[in-house]
């Protein structure tokens, strides 16, 4: 085997694959850059580089000049979607990116990628070379041979595949790799516009080329096919040669093939660093030049250049006049070179004089040092307190539990005054921490975390990285204290006090300048009402719920686990049975050979990019009606997760302090406004089967003395698009009480309230909800099994029977579009960057969240606004009943059963009234002595 290695970069193909990976979450800079595709093709790079060790290597590309295709077929790729936006924005960084790790780019002016690539391949392996061609581009697959091949990088969890000849020989159903261009020739290509013969699609190319061996054989025994098929390939012979033409790659390229520029260098620090900090590439930063790399640091110095030779200023630009002790020249940039006074506060008197200033002061900024992450189990290790900045105090607490509580108790003056504002980042663990010492923090709050979640939902909201951003400081890093994450990974218990002082004293202090700078942001942006009246007053009611935590009946878990297990032996024995053969039913490899090689359930069966058959949920689903296989398949699957997932997992989760889980509420996740939760994660909790549901069994009431009751929203996201939309056919029949998927078919097929029957309104609550997603005419078709052409029609008529519902459609939708966001009822914004794409692809996907984003969002707001009432008139009353959950439109509270009715009245004031509407708000509230029972 030669020991020299070449790479052959695809560099479009995967540019733009690694763009469109991360497209349902990119990734954005403070400053508003979709980093998605250098941040992926990086991390693809790196891992080549890493796994593979290539001692050469050169990434090609297409250049705009026309190609001997476009010559001889006008419509060659005349039909491709523009580039998306972002995506051009980012090729001069992927270029820059090219040139730092010194790798040279090939391009030839009247040749596309594959050709070049495919010249070099042939030329290299002539010279010695085993060479990898790194794309995920199908075609090349005709470029295989004994030393050719091709390299399809990982993706979403699949390992990276390599293609030799008897992968491409197998997987094309073919005796010579030259075949595959045959196959192209008669399939074609719709990205490419390369036409093909009509009515031949993958699976008849390969039975037509195994019998015949080429395009021209099959065209010279046509008499020998029949129907429809015999007279295309007649009819379309000239245009299946040119297809096979155009997908025939070119060989003799004239470009020169120069072994030594080819040669794998060491990168330059020089090149990378500056662009790693200017996309804020910290792990990337830190994989290539080591643990001492910072964003800032690289940033260091003025007159940089961008990426198009402009001199730019690299710190972030100042948003407030509000004092930063950071906000000094570019070097000042870390602890270890800006001026700052932090002081150990270690004896009763310290304490004292600094718990006298605190008093005196408007507000404060405060964190803690504990020995874990979870709230609920970690020990205080110490206290930091800030009032301006450039200055911080911090108080070391003993391991000793009743010194400890002794000195926190001397601060509960000033943690529990209510006229002293309190600042934060991530505000709700300190306060969850505090409660665990009896302390009740009060007043005031502001999360620097939450405020920067309003501002820019969309991007990271972790103190180092919004310092580095908005403050251009680095600080210090916990694992210069602790270590690295792991095993291994000590706590802040395990460090000399003296160490600590810096650490969290500047933690507290920049936390005071993040909200300096965020304040005023706030405003601009109209988010100051749902900071102050929303997500900041919601972190007392999710501190308190989460240090409450509920009850869970373990011994119904584990009897149901057992059940379920019976229950999964059996179903994956009939999948057995049925299958006339044992094989690994939980490997999709594996299943998808059994359904489609074997079983052959669909001919038509699609594979996914690394040639196996596609064996999702909704693959299966489509498949229920041709096999009972698949039911018990679904089945197997679905008591697998729940068992796994929830049923022997909750268990794990009792805190041994309390004997209760305690979720952990996320307010700065969901770009809607809607609450997130893990540990457990509540909302995934199956409610749609019998099974799943079975699972809320388990959540009880803490003693007899208490019963659960659930308060659950009823269709508020509809009642809401009534609200916003202001449709008035809608509005009245929830005015009126009726059904509104009743209402809704009544209106659609022009009949009368009592003529409607149960698949009519199935249709209609299908396409209520669905419009509110964006739902077509093909989704609504596929999702109730009926024509597209019936479909179409039902959309059509609820148009028109509710005219509201297109105008708020088309209004919002301008509204993006000239503002680049949307607002829910109270002004909370879902920012749109892609709204005026040319790509329709990123257009669609913007566009479906700027219908959907007010509907969830104001649904968001509501029941947020509703807990904080709720939870007042709780408090206001003296009530020993507790909220203990919130999963997405429903609260559950564990109420004393002499507090019921009384609780009963509150929620049902406060949910219905939360937020002001003319369409009426209704809730439904159920109670029992466990959740399932009660909801």
């Amino acid at each position: 085997m030669s020991n020299k290695k070449l790479f052959l970069l695809d560099g479009m193909a995967l540019i733009y694959r690694a763009h469109f990976a991360l497209s349902k979450n990119p990734r954005f800079t403070s400053a508003g850059v979709n980093t998605s595709a250098v941040m992926g093709f990086a991390n693809t790079l790196m891992e080549v580089l890493k796994k593979e060790k290539p001692t050469h290597i050169a990434v090609v590309f297409d250049t705009e000049a026309p190609t001997e295709r476009h010559t001889d077929f006008v419509a060659y790729k005349a039909h491709r979607e523009a580039m998306p936006e972002d995506l051009s924005k980012a090729l001069p960084y992927v270029f820059k990116l090219i040139e730092g790790f010194k790798i040279p780019v090939i391009t030839k002016d009247g040749f596309e990628a594959d050709d070049i690539i495919g010249t070099m391949a042939k030329e290299a392996e002539r010279k010695g070379f085993q060479v990898f061609c790194m794309t995920p581009d199908k075609d090349f697959a005709q470029l295989v041979s004994e030393n050719i091949f091709i390299y399809k990088p990982a993706r979403m969890g699949n390992e990276m595949e390599i293609l030799g000849v008897p992968e491409v020989l197998a997987k094309w159903e073919i005796e010579n790799v030259l075949q595959v261009i045959d196959i192209l020739g008669l399939w074609g290509d719709a990205v490419d516009n390369i036409p093909g013969i009509p009515g031949i699609g993958e699976k008849t190319a390969k039975l037509l080329i195994k019998q015949y061996g080429s395009m021209e054989n099959i065209i010279a025994n046509s008499h020998q096919l029949k129907g429809k098929q015999k007279e295309n390939v007649e009819n379309f012979a000239e245009q299946g040669l040119i297809s096979k033409k155009l997908a025939t790659i070119i060989l003799n390229v004239p470009v020169e093939f120069d072994e030594e520029k080819l040669i794998l260098e060491e990168p330059s620090r020089e090149l990378l660093e500056p662009l790693f900090a200017e996309l804020e590439f910290r792990t990337i930063g830190k994989r290539v030049f080591g643990e001492d790399f910072s964003v800032n640091d690289a940033k260091s110095g003025t007159n940089q250049q961008d990426l198009f030779g402009n001199n730019v200023e690299v710190k972030r630009k100042d948003f407030s006049e509000q004092p930063s002790l950071f906000d000094t020249p570019i070097d000042a940039k870390n602890i270890s070179n800006t001026p700052h006074e932090y002081f150990l506060i270690d004896t009763p008197e310290k304490r004292k004089e600094l718990i006298d200033l605190l008093l005196t002061q408007p507000s404060i900024s405060f964190d803690t040092e504990t020995t874990g992450t979870d709230a609920n189990l970690a020990d205080l290790v110490g206290l930091s307190f800030a009032i301006k900045p450039g200055e911080g105090y911090y108080i070391p607490l003993p391991e000793d539990r009743a010194v400890t509580q002794s000195i926190v108790d001397e601060f509960r003056v000033v943690l529990e005054n209510e006229n002293i504002a309190k600042i934060g980042q991530n505000i709700k663990y300190d306060m969850l921490v505090f409660k665990w010492y009896d302390v009740q923090v009060k007043g005031k709050l502001f999360d620097t975390m939450l405020a920067h979640y309003l501002i820019d939902p969309d991007t990271r909201h972790n103190m180092d990285v919004l310092s580095e951003n908005y403050l251009g400081y680095t600080p210090i890093s916990i694992t210069t204290l602790i270590g690295a994450k792991g095993k291994n990974q000590g706590t802040m218990r395990d460090v000399p006090v003296e160490n600590v002082v810096d650490y969290a004293a500047e933690d507290a202090d920049v936390t005071l300048q993040l909200a300096n700078v965020f304040e005023p942001l706030l405003i601009e942006k109209n988010a100051i009402k749902l900071a102050e009246e929303v997500e900041n007053p919601l972190i007392y009611v999710l501190a308190d719920i989460e240090k409450e935590g509920v009850r869970i009946d373990i011994d119904t878990l584990n009897a149901y686990s057992i059940e379920l297990q019976v229950e999964i032996t059996k179903a994956e024995q009939s999948v057995y049975e049925k299958a006339g053969l044992k094989f690994n039913l939980a490997s999709p490899k594996q299943l998808g050979e059994v359904l489609f090689d074997h079983l052959k359930l669909d001919p038509k069966a699609k594979k996914t990019k690394t040639g196996q058959y596609q064996t999702g949920e909704d693959v299966l689903n489509l498949l229920a009606s041709k096999s009972d296989i698949v039911k018990d398949i679904l089945d197997f699957r679905q008591l697998q997760k729940l068992k796994s997932t929830y049923v022997d997992a909750l268990p794990l989760m009792v805190n041994p302090k309390t004997g209760r889980v305690h979720t952990s509420y996320n307010q700065a996740v969901a770009a809607t406004g809607r609450l997130s939760s893990n540990n457990p994660n509540l909302q995934n909790i199956p409610i749609r089967t019998e099974r799943g549901r079975e699972v809320r069994k388990a959540f009880i009431a803490r003693d007899e003395d208490h019963v659960l009751l659930s308060a659950d929203y009823s269709q508020i996201e509809l009642r809401i698009i009534a609200e916003i939309s202001k449709e008035e056919n809608m509005l009245d029949a929830f005015s009126k009480g009726i059904d509104i998927h009743t209402a809704t078919a009544a209106k659609v097929y022009g009949i009368s309230i009592e003529e409607v029957d149960s698949n009519q309104r199935r249709n209609a609550k299908a396409v209520n909800f669905g419009i509110i997603y964006g739902q077509s005419a093909f989704g609504l078709a596929q999702n109730l099994n009926i024509p597209r052409k019936e479909a179409a029609e039902i959309i059509e008529q609820y148009f028109t029977q509710y005219p509201g519902i297109k105008r708020y459609m088309s209004d919002t939708m301008n509204f993006a579009r000239e503002n680049g966001y949307v607002e829910t009822i109270m002004g909370r914004r879902r920012y749109l960057r892609d709204i005026n794409s040319a790509n329709m692809t990123v257009r669609g996907y913007a566009e479906r969240n700027a219908i959907n984003a007010p509907i969830q969002g104001s649904a968001a707001d509501l029941i947020k606004i509703a807990m904080i009432n709720i939870h007042k008139d709780m408090k206001d009353q003296k009530l020993e009943s507790k909220m203990t959950m919130q999963v997405h439109d429903e609260l559950v509270f564990d109420v004393l059963k002499t507090e019921i009715e009384q609780m009963k009245a509150i929620i049902t004031n406060r949910m219905k009234t939360a937020i002001k509407t003319e369409v009426p708000i209704e809730i439904e509230i159920g109670e029992g002595v466990n959740w399932l029972a009660a909801h």
